[in-house]
């Protein structure tokens, strides 16, 4: 397990508050979101290369043949 003080989370705002207030973004936070974005973005690109070499067919060609299948 992590060390949940890693994130320091905000106190909980009114809504629209953070929109026009002047305070920065919680930089702690948003690091850790950022990083499982970019690594899952990378698992996504596997997986679309990995359907490429399984199927012979680019990503568009994956959709079609996905739509094939489900719809009949």
């Amino acid at each position: 397990m992590t060390n949940n003080d890693s994130y320091r989370y905000e106190p909980v705002e009114r809504f629209g508050a953070s929109m026009t207030s002047p305070r920065p973004w919680n930089q702690t936070a948003l690091a850790g979101v950022e990083l499982l974005n970019g690594r899952v973005a990378m698992l996504g690109f596997l997986a679309a290369i990995v359907g490429e070499l399984l199927t012979g067919k680019g990503i568009v060609g994956q959709l079609a043949l996905g739509l094939r299948l489900l719809l009949g």
